[in-house]
């Protein structure tokens, strides 16, 4: 069975820290690029960050930069999130996705062009 499985969600405060994984099961990710997206309630599924296949080339959303880090470890067949100086507006749902490899240069962040498997979500909750 091919699974993405999203990891690494919870409460924590504004200004902290947390870092998602996102592991895969029943193939591997060598020849995926992964982008990570995020729902808010009643709003659009948007995509965060994304990186290639080979961890060379990464693209972030103006809302995360400076503050999220995408990269992989092909190795452990997962890609992670790391989650820096949070914000309450960064609360969501976080999905992972695989995509074809050149998906983050041509598509990112389309939800349907290239995206081949989506995780379940974790969900991140910002708050005092």
């Amino acid at each position: 069975q091919l699974q993405l499985v999203e990891s690494g969600g919870g409460l924590v405060q504004p200004g902290g820290s947390l870092r998602l994984s996102c592991a895969a099961s029943g193939f591997t990710l060598d020849y995926y690029a992964i982008g990570w997206f995020r729902q808010a309630p009643g709003k659009e599924r948007e995509g965060v960050s994304c990186i290639s296949s080979s961890g060379g080339f990464t693209k972030y959303a103006d809302s995360v930069k400076g503050r999220f880090t995408i990269s992989r470890d092909n190795a452990k067949n997962t890609v992670y999130l790391q989650m820096n100086s949070l914000k309450p507006e960064d609360t969501a749902v976080y999905y992972c996705a695989a995509a074809l490899h050149f998906y983050c240069s041509v598509y990112f962040p389309s939800k349907s062009n290239g995206v081949r498997y989506w995780g379940q979500g974790t969900q991140v909750t910002v708050s005092s």
